[in-house]
């Protein structure tokens, strides 16, 4: 909390210091997770979403699981249910035909920092040669545990056995589960009016029916789902698909943030009811779960998610009985996970700037204490204003009200004149705001945010110069990860 105002000294600067045709339910899993839980309509929206959201059991009661973490991870899986799309459609219009399979083939850890600000995103193979733990298969037959292909977890043992076996092999926690279809993906694109995708050349893949030209293409969920299937467009096969799956999917957030959609009880509504034809969490989601979520959630944009890959050291991993495998690189899995266990950024960029290159301060924003005013009436605008600025490193109240009217177009600051080398930090993170001399006004200053407001931008003081501290990580290897504005569109 920001301290008590009294009357100091003038300021003075302070010193220095995958089969093929399967690939993208688990996109609808994240569109499911990012329209559910960011929006701000009220409890009464998420009472009608958590009733009507499927079940499945996911854990399995009897065993040990890893201790509670203090961050919300979910595991999203794709499975191969064709349930309620005509034969007609499947093979002529999504060129999905053949037989479904009781099998999952997507799978992804989708893990939410304990601020709300950050989601980290990672695509596990699908062929990824694992251990299974010892288990009751669904005839009732007990299996001891060894060693197979992650995606024959659910056919072997269901849902409870695909999340320990997921728990196992990355010593992550495992708090939800989202169970994605065939239909859930293409029906969410289309409810969401389509989405944008790019691409420096033509992609053309006979077998998943893409064919996209050159540049900017706004799909449908029909063409969204070749795009997310198509595996012979190269020699990379399911590891280029998985990173177009992360491109698509980092479009498809900029575009539900950037869009309105969250803010919008029709659009919303429009969304929810296509996702909820198919999607299935776990029993322990609740009501309370959501409403949790919106509340951390609701200025999660593509810059602040992390998008990235189980490293592999052989994606032709022979193994009897298994035929081709992919072998993960343990050294760099074993830092992947430890990152992700420890809710720390993938990527080394700051998630709250806006700028590429930090503005040289004085006054380094630790030091300044900020109040957040609602002043243009926009539902949460106060909230992300006040997380944009905690984020970029400002003494924030974290408690944001509103200034009354609702009619503010340009964002105020206002300061008393004593801070008057402290206003120039807050200047140069907010640059287009005006600002105000309030004398009295005392240590903590106050942004009134308005409808023209975009973001913070990055400031930064010379750091004091310190011991440097021993990390506990120095000799593991590099997690290679992008986030979600790098992987985008431009």
């Amino acid at each position: 909390m920001p301290p008590t105002a009294h009357r100091p000294e003038p300021e003075r600067t302070p010193p220095a210091r995958t089969p093929r045709r399967r690939w993208g339910r688990w996109l609808a899993g994240a569109v499911s997770l990012a329209v559910l839980v960011t929006s701000c309509g009220g409890r009464a929206l998420l009472d009608g979403v958590g009733d009507a959201i499927g079940r499945v059991d996911a854990f399995d009661r009897t065993k040990d699981r890893p201790a509670d973490d203090g961050v919300t991870t979910f595991l999203v899986v794709g499975t191969d249910d064709r349930e309620g799309i005509p034969a007609d459609t499947l093979k002529n219009v999504l060129h999905a035909g053949g037989e479904s399979c009781h099998c999952t083939d997507t799978m992804m850890i989708v893990q939410l920092a304990e601020d709300g600000g950050r989601a980290s995103v990672v695509s596990i193979p699908r062929d990824s040669y694992v251990t299974i733990p010892a288990h009751q298969d669904l005839s009732g037959k007990q299996v001891p545990d060894g060693h197979g292909k992650i995606n024959a977890a659910y056919g072997m043992g269901g849902a409870p056995l695909t999340v320990r076996t997921v728990e196992q092999n990355t010593g992550l926690r495992i708090d939800h589960y989202l169970q994605i279809n065939f239909l859930s993906f293409v029906s969410t694109v289309d409810a969401l009016g389509g989405v944008e995708v790019c691409s420096s050349r033509p992609l053309k893949d006979e077998y998943s029916g893409l064919d996209l030209p050159a540049g900017t293409t706004r799909l449908d969920g029909a063409g969204a789902l070749k795009y997310v299937r198509a595996r012979h467009l190269d020699g990379s096969s399911d590891l280029g698909r998985m990173q177009r799956q992360q491109k698509f999917l980092a479009q498809l957030l900029h575009q539900a943030t950037g869009s309105g959609t969250l803010l919008n009880p029709v659009k919303l509504t429009r969304v929810t009811d296509a996702v909820l034809k198919s999607v299935k969490a776990d029993q322990d989601l609740s009501s309370e779960d959501l409403l949790r979520l919106a509340t951390r959630l609701k200025d999660l944009s593509p810059a602040r998610a992390d998008f990235t890959t189980v490293p592999v050291s052989d994606v032709n991993y022979q193994v009897e009985g298994w035929g081709s495998t992919v072998r993960w690189d343990a050294a760099g899995a074993k830092a992947l996970f430890a990152a992700v266990r420890e809710g720390r950024p993938l990527t080394d960029r700051p998630a709250a700037a806006t700028a590429s290159t930090p503005v040289a301060v004085t006054v380094p924003p630790g030091q300044i204490h900020v109040q957040v005013l609602n002043g243009a009436g926009v539902v949460g605008l106060g909230a992300r204003v006040d997380t944009d600025l905690r984020k970029a490193g400002f003494a924030t109240t974290g408690a944001p009200s509103n200034a009354g009217g609702g009619s503010t177009t340009r964002t105020t600051v206002r300061y008393d004149p004593r801070w008057d080398e402290s206003v120039k930090t807050m200047a140069a993170a907010l640059p287009h705001a005006e600002l105000v001399p309030t004398p009295g006004l005392g240590a903590t200053m106050q942004v009134i945010a308005g409808t023209d407001y975009t973001g913070v931008t990055g400031v930064a003081a010379p750091p004091s110069p310190s011991p440097a501290a021993p990390s506990s990580s120095a000799q593991a290897p590099a997690v290679t990860a992008s986030t979600g504005t790098e992987i985008s569109c431009p």
